[in-house]
């Protein structure tokens, strides 16, 4: 482990001159929503501050006030913390650091020498309990618990200062794919923690899980896939699914919010794997799909609504819920709301779950596929409308009038499915909100007191085909037959990839890479790519020289047999394939981006306008065309939005009444994250971390804090 090169004397000593050791910083104001020191910005994930300096009259004059150059590039997703006057954020290949809030200098560094790790994250938690104040971050399946002022870990927590996550999940997990890339909540001693695992039939349990912050001991966990006795156990379909080797997910990935005064803990999760063809997961799948109200100190179950019924979409709830005050019918409401991929937003009460607006269930077309069976119905809100396109309302007309290409568009716009849920199958599916989603892991912001909320979206159309599962014959070589199974639906079985949508190519890649970086890539997964640890060694090594184009040498290679991972399912999904014109822009008409105000209390569209810039039809005095964006806002209570997350690589402000662009500035690299907001010294800082990479954008290493100029 590499933790930064002072001694621990030392660090101390140098924390507390920062600092003062005057115990200024607990004079902080405890007001709610002034601080910075929980996962976007307070438990409830409001993204809200009522720290007032910036105002809409000056946030033109903002000017970076502090850079700070992290020790590797490429794309970093994180919100940064702020306690006790330190910045802490994570790298790009997962290494921690803590900043001086003022000036943005190291104070200490956490990560490995040793070895990359090419992970993302989101972020880090932090619990304080007195003098004991403690950052909790991951990576791999481990969770570690650092000493907040000196990046040390503190030996009482687990074995060392970590804990292997899976040791409180099945014995059939223990050597399956488990990270956490966004940060756990805390409430009180315990830190209940997101998990990202396989989203194919190698897939982990989606359990919830909670452990003491102090101890690193398990103290509770909730099945996803209910165990027998437990409620939801008989939506699925197979009695033992809880324990099926070929089942699993249903996880939340996206992270949680907390009602810390009715000690709630809201849970989204994921779908249940393997995705895209359910055969052997059929009913309704309880508790994929769905936000889960659970009581934090127990996770016992209190409520639940499912919002897609035995996905086979990948329609993962992408970004913790938002708690917020709503008012109808003159009567102050206690709410919680939830956004989607599909681009809708939920809203219920959060005590009950009671649906703020009504909710139909409307019926879709059944599958065609043998052996699947898709729900016959799927909720659809009343209110608010949906915050982007759906595939079922476009026409001719909307394909792109700047493609070059449009009669080739056309051509397979009028051959796609694109009813609302139209199954996955065999002909292609015109799949609008797309695979990443109207909303993203970035979020929406609320104002929590006046019931509004404000989303960014993506409008990317994806193509959803299926395919005959060819891998399950024994006739080619293993390492050509894993690839097949686990890697060519990104990298397609050509190995060129799928640039545009961000799976780069691997034809050559033996001229880019070493076998032991594949190796450890293949074990451990790259950004959004999952690791497959649970393949033997023989088969990473069959893998690897099929991908060097050495296969054929290995003169038994073909006679052996896949041992742990043989893919059984019937189809397999086709690949992910953006809808895009010759020139690599959406086939469809813009906006390709949008942001949008929502007023919660009546559920009506206070504004609507793209967002982001394209830049060679700008080039070209084009209109504002939005852009595909990651990354979610900053809501501040005297008027403003900010936000980066575009493809073009600027931040913006907006003001949040008119949607009206305030100000905008041209980041080193495209930021695809949430900033955050904090005081120190009388003066408002905003942070966020420009990594780019992701989209085909530069790659970038810095941490920017903006501020206005001293008077």
């Amino acid at each position: 482990m590499k933790v930064h090169s002072y001694n621990q004397l030392f660090v101390v000593l140098t924390v507390c001159m920062l600092l003062g050791c005057n115990k200024e910083a607990d004079k902080k104001t405890d007001h709610k929503y002034t601080t910075w020191s929980s996962y976007l910005g307070d438990p409830g994930r409001s993204h809200f501050t009522t720290l007032d300096q910036i105002t809409p009259n000056n946030v033109s004059q903002l000017e970076i006030a502090w850079r700070y150059n992290a020790p590797d590039w490429g794309q970093m997703q994180m919100n940064p913390l702020v306690a006790d006057s330190i910045v802490y954020g994570v790298t790009a290949a997962l290494r921690v650091v803590a900043l001086h809030a003022e000036n943005g200098e190291e104070i200490w560094q956490f990560g490995d020498s040793l070895q990359v790790w090419h992970s993302t994250s989101r972020g880090v938690s932090y619990w304080q309990k007195g003098d004991d104040k403690r950052i909790l971050c991951t990576r791999g399946a481990d969770l570690y618990a650092l000493n907040a002022l000196t990046g040390t870990p503190i030996p009482s927590f687990g074995t060392n200062g970590k804990i292997d996550m899976r040791t409180g999940m099945p014995e059939t997990a223990k050597e399956k794919f488990v990270i956490s890339n966004t940060p756990g909540t805390v409430f009180k001693d315990i830190i209940v923690m997101p998990l990202r695992i396989s989203e194919g039939s190698d897939a982990a349990p989606g359990d919830v899980m909670a452990f003491n912050v102090i101890t690193g001991e398990q103290e509770w966990v909730f099945h996803t896939i209910p165990h027998p006795g437990e409620f939801g156990y008989e939506t699925w379909d197979d009695p033992n699914a809880y324990k099926n080797p070929m089942v699993g997910a249903a996880n939340n990935w996206a992270g949680m919010a907390l009602d810390e005064e009715e000690e709630i803990i809201y849970v989204p999760t994921g779908s249940a794997a393997p995705d895209f063809y359910g055969g052997d997961r059929l009913g309704s799948n309880l508790f994929a799909n769905s936000l889960v109200a659970l009581n934090v100190n127990t996770g016992e179950y209190l409520w639940h609504y499912q919002f897609t019924h035995h996905d086979i979409w990948d329609r993962d709830l992408p970004a913790p819920p938002n708690l917020l005050i709503v008012e109808q019918k003159g009567q102050k409401i206690k709410a919680i709301a939830q956004v989607t991929k599909q681009g809708y937003v939920f809203v219920f009460n959060r005590l009950t779950g009671e649906p703020l607006f009504d909710i139909e269930e409307i019926t879709v077309t059944p599958s065609t596929l043998k052996g699947e069976v898709a729900w016959p119905t799927q909720p659809i809100p009343t209110l608010p409308k949906p915050f982007a396109r759906q595939s079922s309302e476009l026409t001719q007309e909307d394909i792109s009038p700047y493609a070059e290409n449009r009669e080739e568009l056309l051509a397979f716009f009028k051959s796609a499915q694109k009813e609302i849920y139209s199954p996955p199958n065999l002909q292609p599916t015109l799949l609008l909100p797309g695979y990443d989603g109207a909303a993203e892991w970035g979020g929406a912001g609320v104002d929590p007191e006046d019931g509004i909320l404000y989303v960014n979206s993506n409008e990317m159309a994806w193509n959803l085909t299926m395919t005959v599962n060819e891998t399950k014959t024994n006739t080619m070589p293993l390492g050509e037959r894993i690839y097949s199974s686990k890697c060519a639906t990104c990298h397609q079985i050509d190995r060129k990839g799928l640039v545009a949508s961000g799976f780069p190519s691997l034809v050559d890649i033996h001229l880019k890479k070493s076998k032991d970086e594949i190796l450890t890539i293949i074990t451990q997964g790259k950004g959004m790519m999952t690791g497959f640890p649970t393949l033997s060694d023989s088969e990473k090594d069959a893998l690897i020289l099929f991908l060097f184009n050495e296969e054929q040498t290995s003169s038994n290679n073909a006679k052996k047999e896949i041992t742990n991972t043989t893919e059984e399912n019937p189809y397999l999904h086709g690949g992910y394939h953006k809808f895009l014109d010759s020139n690599g822009l959406p086939g469809i008409s813009p906006p390709w981006g949008t942001l949008n105000a929502i007023d919660l209390n009546s559920g009506e569209f206070l504004w609507s306008i793209p967002f982001g810039e394209t830049v060679s039809l700008k080039e070209k005095g084009y209109p504002t065309t939005g852009t595909e964006n990651y990354g979610g806002p900053i809501i501040t209570q005297n008027g403003l939005l900010l936000i980066a997350a575009t493809k073009d690589g600027y931040f913006r402000a907006y003001n949040k009444l008119t949607g009206k662009l305030l100000w905008e500035y041209e980041l080193p690299a495209a930021s695809f994250a949430t900033p955050s907001t904090y005081e120190y010294k009388g003066k408002q800082y905003i942070v966020l971390a420009c990594g780019g990479e992701k989209l085909g954008t530069e790659k970038g290493n810095q941490i920017i804090a903006f501020a206005l100029p001293n008077p």
